[in-house]
């Protein structure tokens, strides 16, 4: 990250504080931390990933009405699936918006990190990456199959640990009524035969 482009982390953990239940607060100390450490490993500038980290649940405390509010006033596109489901999906959309708009992050690869991590997608910057497996495998996950040996990959291949965690994701969704957006199913093809 440029020093123009630099986010005073120690507000950025304050606000965070703040602004999100107990639960997830733990939950994206976990995720900035695990963006870093993987950072580390695979060669990315560990501020970026920490503030992608710190910022990427940052529009959960909203209710899903007014995530679609939200997005409705400012021109941000929302898909059907998004729309059914906006407390799991829209957030990050919403999340990218008040990264830049709220918290003055200017560079686009931490934006679109936090834009896509839930649903991941083709052709993702290792930045992308890192946030989007971070959250999958941060120390507070507990209740997830094959999770020491997706850890492990992790800090091996990124992109084989993305087909991993789609297929467990996509598997995961299919057992459930949830809709799966279109993007996670595109984004696993991209992967699968990493």
């Amino acid at each position: 990250m440029s020093e123009k482009n630099k986010v005073d982390l120690n507000e950025l953990r304050k606000a965070m504080e703040q602004e999100l239940s107990s639960k997830r607060y733990q939950h994206t100390l976990g995720v900035s931390y695990t963006a870093a450490c993987l950072a580390m490993a695979h060669g990315v500038d560990i501020d970026s990933a920490m503030t992608a980290g710190l910022l990427h649940d940052c529009a959960k405390p909203l209710k899903g009405e007014e995530q679609i509010a939200l997005c409705e006033k400012n021109h941000l596109e929302i898909s059907a699936v998004e729309r059914i489901n906006p407390s799991a999906l829209l957030h990050a959309k919403v999340g990218a918006y008040l990264a830049e708009t709220r918290y003055k992050v200017t560079d686009a690869d931490i934006l679109n990190a936090i834009r896509f991590h839930t649903t991941g997608r083709p052709k993702m910057s290792r930045l992308e990456k890192i946030l989007y497996i971070a959250d999958y495998i941060e120390p507070g996950r507990k209740h997830v199959t094959d999770l020491e040996a997706i850890r492990q990959l992790a800090y091996r291949d990124l992109d084989k640990t993305m087909s991993k965690i789609l297929e467990s994701t996509l598997a995961y969704l299919k057992t459930t009524d949830g809709q799966i957006d279109h993007m996670t199913e595109e984004t696993y093809q991209y992967y699968k035969h990493s």
